[in-house]
């Protein structure tokens, strides 16, 4: 099935790998940006899985035409959309699987034989689409991202992206009588669910994992689960205990110079800590307890998620340091956390300048760091999702020194005084008004979700309807339904595995509606 006759051919010279200019731009910038920031891992909510088998790295990318505005008639700017394409399993008259990237660039490891709809497409027969979502790796609407530019960066346009991609395709490889199936992971879970909400004539089935459906302004909950996965560990109550206590000890040390000094030293600061700089203060506390939440949020996942020695570390890695005498005192332990974090993302020191960070989200430019996702991100979590994981809960170890506010800051700081507390909270209800929120009402959805990952609490956790199901995976962290799988899979993610291919063959199988 050849398809070069309906692909837009690359928009002028073709692109150098974002992912490589991110990297050799953090080398030269000095980390300004945190790691893990609003929830969000460098790379994307959904991380690349590892594959043994190579071959769909191999496939090329192609390219299809879309409009920069889908609802105004007036507006006929167009941009260029990538999309990779895996016919290796398609049987004429089998259904089309479409794969939704999120907020970061595509990888085409996502079509590896290996990953779990890849596989579902095998038992099917089906033909694969992973499409890129606008603003996102070499997919730019825009010539840079100035904040004028970012308005037409939202879901809703991300949706209309994939209803053209579909009605195209459809008619241009004659796929207007089969069945589509939509899946994605996390934001792109939503979206995948959405799809099936607003285009039920279009979509027949969507597998929606781990899908942070409720848009909300203060997370809070979100610290909560990660208190809560931290005590599964083999620490137990133990873990947290002692990182309430390195915390305090933290504070302790800020009162005094020679504290300071302390924690400048075991902490590998870049620069000297002003306790006058607020600011600082909090990204500090911020980004050595985003230390355990990026852990906690993929434990155990089967994702290229390696440490500096080439072991994998989980949340039992991370509570083993913080329970082990011979390190020294829970301060000790926990900048030592701090330091293997470093050493796996290639840091020589940790940046917790607020200014610093905040002017390197204000790069607009496509081959700057923030453009790897980072600045598009935050921009819809400003605009219409919220999702700020603040420490306002009392119900989790690492303190309350980061609140809303500090989000909410960042938020106009980056992009202007417009973005307040006030109209982020109304984007949220209408995202919440738009979608339907954990109220959502649809069919033939799926929504996975694993108790360890903190963004189940704002996802489906149990059924809505006969064809609105939930999966609640114990034991497992996020997306990990959607990963290769491994000999250590716990028998509740084989189960889960199991059960959405056999939805997938219902859907397939039921008469279109």
């Amino acid at each position: 099935m050849a398809v070069k006759y309906i692909c837009s051919s690359v928009p002028g010279p073709v692109r150098s790998s974002l992912l490589l200019l991110f990297l050799l731009t953090l080398a030269s910038l000095g980390h300004s940006l945190p790691y893990f920031l609003n929830g969000r891992p460098r790379g994307g909510l959904l991380g690349v899985p590892r594959v043994r088998e190579r071959r769909a790295a191999d496939l090329p990318e192609k390219w299809i035409t879309q409009r920069l505005d889908h609802f105004n008639d007036a507006d006929l700017r167009t941009w260029q959309q990538r999309f990779f394409m895996n016919e290796a399993h398609y049987k004429p008259g089998g259904p089309v699987f479409l794969n939704i990237g999120g907020e970061g660039p595509l990888n085409s490891k996502w079509l590896s034989d290996e990953v779990m709809w890849v596989r579902y497409a095998a038992k099917y027969g089906a033909l694969c689409f992973l499409v890129e979502h606008r603003y996102y790796g070499k997919s730019h609407p825009s010539s840079d991202l100035s904040t004028a530019n970012l308005q037409h960066l939202s879901s809703e346009q991300a949706l209309a992206d994939l209803a053209y991609f579909r009605n195209y395709m459809a008619e241009k490889m004659n796929l207007t009588s089969t069945k589509w199936i939509a899946f994605g992971g996390s934001y792109s879970g939503n979206l995948a669910g959405w799809l099936r909400l607003k285009y039920p004539h279009l979509i027949d089935g969507a597998v929606a994992t781990s899908a942070p459906v409720l848009a909300k302004l203060n997370f809070s909950e979100y610290l909560e689960v990660v208190q809560a996965s931290l005590a599964t560990s083999k620490a137990g109550a133990t873990c947290n205990k002692n990182i309430k206590t390195a915390v305090t000890s933290m504070e302790d040390n800020l009162k005094s110079k020679e504290g300071q000094k302390l924690l400048e030293t075991i902490f590998q600061l870049c620069n000297p800590i002003d306790v006058s700089k607020e600011n600082d203060v909090q990204n500090f506390y911020a980004m050595t307890a985003g230390n355990f939440e990026g852990v906690v949020q993929y434990n155990k996942d089967n994702r290229a998620f390696e440490g500096a020695v080439g072991t994998n570390i989980t949340l039992d890695t991370l509570c083993d340091i913080m329970t082990e005498i011979s390190i020294g005192d829970e301060l000790h332990r926990y900048a030592q956390v701090n330091t293997l974090m470093m050493k796996t993302y290639g840091q020589s020191c940790l940046d917790i300048s607020y200014d610093d960070m905040i002017q390197e989200m204000r790069e607009t430019a496509w081959n700057s760091s923030a453009a790897e996702g980072g600045r598009q991100w935050v921009y819809q979590t400003c605009t219409e999702f919220g999702y700020y994981q603040t420490s306002d809960s009392k119900s989790q170890p690492f303190g309350p020194h980061f609140p809303l506010r500090f989000s909410i800051q960042q938020c106009e700081e980056i992009y202007g005084k417009q973005f307040n507390q006030t109209t982020i909270t109304s984007g949220i209800k209408s995202t919440n008004t738009n979608y339907g929120g954990l109220g959502i009402r649809t069919s033939n959805v799926v929504f996975p979700n694993g108790s360890i990952d903190p963004w189940h609490a704002l996802g489906i956790r149990k059924d809505i309807s006969e064809t609105v199901t939930a999966i609640y995976i114990n034991g497992t962290a996020h997306c990990a339904n959607m990963y290769p799988e491994t000999p250590e899979d716990p028998p509740s993610l084989k189960e889960a595995r199991q059960t959405i291919e056999t939805l997938i063959g219902k859907w397939i199988q039921s008469r279109k509606k």
